[in-house]
């Protein structure tokens, strides 16, 4: 079987790196090709496939999949560049706002593109199970979620988090707009019956860490989400990029499509 070439955005940062390094040695993938600014591409040669500044130099490369980790403005560009050649897209950036995930969606209808906030199996399986936990505790159990990112982490609260708060909401048959409580402070009185808090700790160099809490009369219930390894969303979007190759256009693909 031919191998599937993956073209890596922002090869020498910290998912990029990762990215990388676990493409090279998959027999099922080769690397097409690595995008970084040109000041960061020192030593990126040694990989033996082209490295650009610009992805359009290398959207040419048949049956090639981008694999984008970067931050929504490139994503987005990345995405109307690979658009036109209807080369599909794998998307693991978050911080994307409604109107940048709508131009996402407008942007699968001409080529593939899968985007999932968090590539880690365990978080997806978790979204399964968290619905049908809210409707069995009701409405009595009072509902939190906490995460925990690396200092280096530019959007609050994650991805993951405002995933799985909207996962929570919908299960009380509620928009996340709506109840979801982002900070406190000061006297706030008391909690109201309904709300989801969200809150974002950062520090270090924790990978990930997402615990949502389910409090009720005399108990309550924690379950926690540690990634150990960015390995652990790498090898999702790599699995993801492997899977996209034989979508069509039509949709934005997520995690819940690839899994079944």
């Amino acid at each position: 079987m031919r191998a599937l070439p993956v073209i890596i955005m922002g090869a020498k940062g910290r998912m990029g790196a990762t990215l990388v390094n676990l493409a090279e040695n998959d027999p099922c993938l080769t690397l097409g090709g690595l995008v970084e600014r040109p000041e960061r591409q020192e030593g990126l040669e040694r990989y033996g496939c082209p490295v650009v500044a610009d992805v359009q130099e290398v959207l040419g490369l048949p049956g090639a999949v981008v694999v984008d980790f970067t931050a929504p403005a490139v994503t987005l560009d990345t995405a109307a560049k690979a658009a036109v050649t209807a080369t599909p897209v794998v998307v693991g950036t978050t911080g994307l706002n409604k109107e940048e995930l709508a131009t996402l969606k407008d942007l699968a209808l001409k080529t593939p593109i899968f985007w999932a906030p968090n590539m880690s199996v365990g978080i997806n399986a978790l979204l399964r199970v968290l619905p049908d936990l809210v409707k069995l505790l009701g409405e009595d159990y009072d509902l939190e979620l906490m995460e925990i990112h690396h200092k280096h982490k530019k959007d609050a609260p994650s991805g993951t988090a405002l995933k799985l708060a909207e996962c929570l909401a919908h299960a009380r048959g509620r928009e996340l707009e709506e109840i979801g409580i982002f900070s406190r402070h000061g006297i706030i009185g008391e909690r109201p019956k309904g709300e989801i808090g969200v809150q974002a700790l950062r520090g270090g160099d924790v990978v990930g860490d997402h615990t949502v809490y389910c409090l009720g009369p005399g108990e309550r219930i924690e379950i926690t989400h540690r990634a150990h390894s960015r390995e652990t969303f790498a090898s999702g979007a790599l699995r993801a990029a492997k899977w996209l190759a034989g979508q069509q256009p039509g949709k934005l693909y997520t995690m819940a499509d690839m899994l079944g």
